[in-house]
Order: structure tokens, then sequence, then C-alpha cells
């Protein structure tokens, strides 16, 4: 798939003010660790992830979407009446109906003639959301279109913490697929996509490859179960290891498609953002693609993974701290459970043009935490 007259106008996001590091879990997975004999600081060493973070107990996910997505219309300083779609594309999400984009829609005074719905693909909604507004531009459907999610790994994180505790059949081999929800963290994106001729930036979004590996569907799974004492609770079962595998091997083939579609070379690429699961699938994944550490861009460290949000997030993050400059070339290689894996490729020039009414700091839809700079930074070496 390849574009003529897309770009990527601008980003927003909100981030969680409350942290939770990996020593924290473990402290509350003491009665685990202790019946088990489990190393302290295993966690961390395993994923690489130092902390993620949480929202305020009662938030909806569309509380935050709606700041993100004010947060990307005043930094593109545009006028959001232009908007033709919206789309709501994290997993977490208000209820089952209506759409949570119908509450979003409704916040941001977007025009009745907006499409407006949800898209649930894991974590690839946001990305999935991109590409269909991308495509509507293309078209010329619409003139802009706005995409929007919110991830709350609270409950989640919650209650594989209690079952774990809680079931004492458990043994070290039987543990391990409740680990990839222990790295699960909190966070909100947007991403506000118009066509060339009302681009301040030019920042085209050149193509974009896909690919479905559906047979590996069942090596993460999770949704509502019921405790032993009848309250519901979100619990997840992940095959890390086979995911991981099948992951790379579903990503080496998009990326050969992704090549051809963009005409990019590997040396010719600037930079990368990739889903960020892991040190481990992180490192694994360059690898396998022949591209290097040191042009990639990492937040998981002191996010975890926050499934949907956590590329755009990360690309913005990695604009805002000048990891991304003027003028380079953007490969954002996304993947999800399913398996099905999304890389885009972005050509970007430069920051939207600050005007008057934009009081707030591009990018940054509420004041981040005070070491998110140093953290970001850290990260990404």
């Amino acid at each position: 798939m390849r574009y003529q007259h897309v770009c990527i106008e601008s980003l927003g996001y909100a981030i969680p003010g409350e942290t939770i590091t990996s020593d924290d879990i473990e402290r509350r997975l003491e009665p685990l660790y202790r019946r088990l004999k489990l190393p302290e600081g295993r966690l961390e060493l395993m994923s690489g992830i130092r902390e993620r973070r949480l929202w305020p107990r009662g938030m909806k996910p569309g509380d935050k979407s709606i700041e993100s997505g004010r947060n990307a219309i005043a930094a593109a300083g545009i006028d959001p009446i232009a908007i033709g779609c919206l789309i709501h594309g994290s997993v977490c999400r208000d209820q089952l109906e209506p759409a949570t984009a119908c509450r979003v829609h409704d916040a941001l005074g977007l025009p009745e003639t907006c499409l407006v719905y949800d898209v649930s693909n894991a974590c690839l909604g946001l990305l999935n959301g991109v590409l269909q507004v991308a495509s509507l531009i293309e078209l010329g459907e619409i003139r802009a279109g706005l995409v929007v999610g919110t991830e709350d790994s609270r409950a989640l994180l919650e209650s594989t913490i209690d079952s774990l505790n809680r079931d004492e059949s458990l043994t070290r081999e039987s543990v391990k697929p409740a680990f990839a929800s222990l790295t699960i963290g909190s966070a909100s994106a947007a991403i506000l996509l118009v066509h060339e001729e009302l681009s301040k930036t030019g920042n085209h979004l050149v193509a974009a490859s896909a690919r479905a590996h559906t047979a590996h569907h069942e090596l993460c799974a999770g949704g509502h179960e019921v405790a032993p004492g009848g309250e519901a609770q979100i619990l997840m079962q992940t095959d890390s290891e086979q995911l991981l595998a099948e992951g790379l091997a579903t990503g080496a083939a998009t990326f050969e498609q992704f090549m051809a579609a963009s005409d990019w070379q590997r040396m010719t690429i600037d930079k990368t953002i990739c889903h960020q699961v892991g040190g481990t699938h992180r490192r694994l994944m360059l690898e396998s693609l022949g591209l290097t550490v040191e042009r990639d861009y990492a937040t998981f460290p002191w996010l975890g993974n926050t499934g949907s949000v956590a590329l755009p997030l990360t690309l913005a993050l990695a604009i805002e701290n000048g990891f991304i400059d003027q003028h380079q070339r953007v490969a954002l290689l996304g993947i999800g459970s399913g398996i099905n894996c999304l890389m885009l490729a972005l050509d970007w020039q430069r920051l939207p043009t600050k005007t008057p009414a934009v009081a707030a700091p591009h990018f940054a839809a509420s004041p981040p935490p005070a070491d998110i700079k140093r953290r970001t930074t850290s990260a990404s070496k």
C-alpha cells in the first residue's frame, strides 16, 4: 500500500501519574515468590521493564482519549470541523456499546458528518485506525481524521496478582503464561492525519505493509473470568516463548513487503519505533530485520507494554525528545497477538507550525512526570 497525499500532522498523549515498579509487583507477589522460591528481581531481569504507570481507579478510557485527542487537534491548529473520521482503537473502552468513539466525538465537538466507530485488534488497534483514515484521505472521501485510544492496565495487573497468590497449585512452569500480564502499563495517545493540502508539516505517510499469521491466534488470549469468590476478573494467558518466535517470523515476512512497498533500503532508514514489549523482543526483532538498536527508540523500561498506544506514544516522545529530527525516514514496526503485523513508512519533516492558539507544548496533553525526558533519553540508548 502506498500513499501520495496523506500526512501525519500531529500526535497527542497522556501518561498516568501513578507509578508501580517491578519491585513493587514482586513485593505484592510475596506469597507466590515464597511458595515457588522465585528469586527477587526476576520480573525486571526477564522483561527489561523497571516500572509501568496506572490511571486512577474509576477513570474511563474515554476520559483520557478525549484529552489526547484535544491535544493532537491543538498541536495541529486545525479546525475540528475539518475532521471527517474518528476511530477509537484501543483494547480498553468505556463499555460494550455504544462505541467509545461516540463519547469522544461529542466531547471534541466534531461534525455530525464525521464517521465514528471503534476498532479493536490487540496491540495494533490504533495503527489499523491510521491505515483506515489514511485510505479515506487518499481516496478523497475525507480531508482529515483522528485516531485515539487509551489502555488501562490496572484491572489486568491486579487480577493477575490476586490469581497468582491465590492459586497454590501453580508451579514454576505453569506460572509462565501469566508473566506477560505483569508487564502491562497504562497510557493514552492520538494521531491526527490530514490531506497534504491541509498540512503545515509535510510529514508524509509513504507506505504500509500488513500480514496476518492467524494460525497462532491462541498464543496470547485474555478476557473476563469468574474467580472462586464469584466476582468477575480480567486474566490473560500468554505463551511468551512461542509468541516471540512466531512474532519474529511474522515481522521478518512483513518487513520484506514493507521494503518493497516503501522502496527504502535498510541503510536509508534513519530511525525505527518497534512495538514496546520488552528488552528481548526489541533486540531480537531488530536483529532479525537487519536493523540497529542505536537507531531505535524505546519507552518500555519506564512505561511497560502499553498495548495499542505504545507505538504512537513512543513516536511522540521520540520526536519531543529530539531523537527523530527533521528530514528523516522513520519505520513504525507494529506487531500484535493474533498474530498480526503492520509496518508504516513515515517521511518525517518537522513539527506543526506554532500558532498563538496553541498554548500547550506540542505532543503533550498534560504535564508528564518531571523526569520524563531523562527516562526517555536513557531508555533509547
